[in-house]
């Protein structure tokens, strides 16, 4: 028997909103049959159209409301929502802040696992937080221009004031195109693989104030770069660093093999936990650095250190964790799959005079299963890995070498689960309460910090 669905393309409804997805969508329910609508809060009256519908659900879009949440922002703008930069901006930040408890509620409650989840660390200040732009150049009706892409699609929306970004990165994103724009540099054309200016980065430390720009480029010439690199270092004082990246394969890889410096060094400096870290163009550095620096002391301070342990840091990265637990640690062992990350990781540690901090280039599952061959002993291994959570292997070689404590700093609560119902297979439970940490308002995303022991 064939199913049909209750509802049709094109055609309008009435629904209540019940419930609001990951991805930040209200849920309305026609015979039990889910439409996922944009732009929509739980206990909203809202008469919608369908726009596409799939055999087990449908999507939405808001015609009309009928009834709406106290917890609505007013006077959004819109091109966010398009975008996906700001996708729960309709949402009072009070109200996402419930949303990012609640969803981790939900995820360990279906997992029928038993734990207590403190409410969320936000933000005094919700927005304009992050310390890095990657900004899509693009040719719109005959001129060139900088914005973000509608989401699902390649379509470039320009935008001048992106939000959640540090204002002036917003500012240089601008005077660099205005630049761009004066020295008639042609806009990246993807259809074609033709055309020069892909990208502009921006860096900005968030207590050096010192700035990068990235000029990414299809071709390895950049026509009167020495005259656009003196505009750009008169326009903005605090720049530090001109890089030309080359990058000429169609591809969704941002950056390039080839770095040009064309202005000061191939770095610029900042502080994170009282410490300096080098970062390069290439270099992965939290985006968020206040909500970074709450993260981290709460992982230390959950990790119950007395100066005499053995840390394992896995998925180290440039070694900000690493290097911010050796003052609290006898010795700290970090492991990262990226050699470049662990260049940046071993300058680090001798920028801070840190000796007590050993650095290996590895995927985290085999090198865990080296140091437990080898009899390492770890008193305490702190995790901070991708969305996609940990490897088995990992969970299975840092389970045998026993470790009194495994502080796990999450970006992904549904690899959270999966994880900590691994750890629990192997003997472990969670401490004390989950703290989730909000390090990117305005989204869905939602960081963590768990604490598992042996049982």
């Amino acid at each position: 028997m064939k199913f049909t669905a209750p509802v049709t393309k094109n055609e309008t409804y009435t629904g209540k909103i019940m419930d609001l997805t990951y991805q930040g969508m209200g849920v309305a329910k026609i015979d039990d049959f889910p439409i996922f609508i944009a732009n929509a809060l739980p206990d909203e009256q809202v008469v919608f159209a369908v726009t596409k519908v799939a055999k087990s659900y449908a999507f939405g879009r808001v015609v009309k409301f009928i009834e709406q949440s106290p917890q609505r922002v007013d006077n959004v703008d819109v091109t966010y929502t398009q975008t996906g930069i700001a996708p729960l901006q309709h949402l009072s930040y009070s109200g996402q802040l419930i949303f990012k408890h609640d969803q981790m509620v939900e995820l360990f409650n279906k997992a029928h696992i038993d734990v207590n989840i403190n409410d969320t660390i936000g933000m005094a200040t919700p927005y304009h937080y992050r310390n890095k732009a990657q900004i899509p150049v693009r040719e719109l009706n005959g001129q060139l221009e900088t914005g973000f892409y509608r989401r699902g699609s390649h379509q470039l929306v320009p935008i001048e004031d992106f939000y959640i970004q540090d204002p002036k990165i917003d500012e240089a994103i601008v005077i660099v195109r205005d630049l761009v724009r004066r020295f008639h540099l042609d806009a990246y054309d993807e259809v074609n693989n033709t055309g020069v200016v892909k990208t502009i980065m921006v860096r900005r430390g968030y207590y050096s104030h010192e700035m990068m720009i990235v000029i990414v480029t299809r071709a390895h010439k950049l026509s009167m770069v020495n005259e656009l690199v003196a505009a750009i270092t008169k326009a903005l004082p605090e720049v530090k660093s001109i890089i030309q990246n080359v990058n000429p394969k169609p591809t969704n890889v941002l950056l390039g093999d080839v770095d040009r410096v064309h202005f000061g060094s191939p770095v610029i400096h900042d502080q994170l936990m009282g410490l300096t870290f080098e970062i390069s163009a290439h270099s992965f550095y939290q985006v968020n650095p206040q909500q970074t620096e709450r993260l981290y002391q709460l992982a230390i301070e959950k990790a119950q250190l007395t100066g005499n342990e053995t840390v394992i840091d896995a998925y180290c990265g440039i070694g900000t964790i690493s290097l911010a637990v050796a003052s609290h640690a006898k010795e700290v062992y970090g492991v990262e799959i990226v050699s470049a990350a662990i260049g940046d990781a071993k300058t680090n540690a001798n920028l801070n005079h840190i000796d007590n901090v050993k650095f290996v280039v590895a995927k985290a599952e085999t090198q865990m299963a080296r140091w437990q061959e080898a009899g390492l002993k770890p008193d305490v291994i702190m995790v901070d890995p991708p969305r996609k959570g940990l490897a088995e292997e990992f969970i299975e070689a840092a389970a045998k070498v026993n470790p009194q404590r495994i502080v796990y700093i999450s970006c992904n609560p549904a690899t959270l689960v999966r994880d900590v119902q691994q750890f629990m297979a192997r003997g472990y439970h969670v401490d004390g309460p989950i703290q989730p940490v909000d390090q990117f308002p305005q989204t869905t995303h939602i960081e963590s910090v768990t604490v598992l022991v042996k049982d």
